[in-house]
């Protein structure tokens, strides 16, 4: 199964009153994971969309474990796992830097579509680098 790790750091920005990254950010971060992941693996969401294929997600879903707070290095460990030929999972597993802890993971779902929104296959090239 392929697999990459991101890395990013909690920017105050990102942080809610009580200094703790604010939920939705994790969601964010997941698509750096997933962006990272197909980099790595050779490909692109510009290279997709280039060819007519976009991936919206169409489920997401986060388990928080722990916090992370302002200036945590986190990485995002991400792999991918086709579910039919027009969808795909990714997963994610983001663990703070420091102490190698697991302070969320989570899943997305995303569906192949064309550029006027029908559900079409992915290319084969991008099946075989997903799977």
């Amino acid at each position: 199964m392929p697999e990459s790790i991101a890395r990013v750091r909690v920017r105050y920005a990102e942080t809610d009153k009580m200094g703790v990254a604010y939920y939705a950010n994790y969601f964010v971060w997941f698509e750096v994971g997933r962006c990272e992941l197909l980099r790595s693996l050779g490909g692109s969401y510009r290279d997709m969309e280039l060819n007519g294929v976009m991936l919206p997600a169409i489920e997401a879903h986060c388990e928080f474990r722990m916090p992370a707070r302002y200036d945590d290095a986190l990485e995002i460990s991400t792999t991918s796992s086709l579910l039919s030929p027009a969808r795909v999972e990714f997963n994610y597993q983001v663990v703070r830097s420091s102490d190698r802890a697991v302070v969320a993971v989570g899943q997305t779902i995303h569906a192949a579509i064309d550029g006027s929104g029908r559900p079409r296959r992915l290319p084969k090239n991008i099946e075989m680098i997903l799977s």
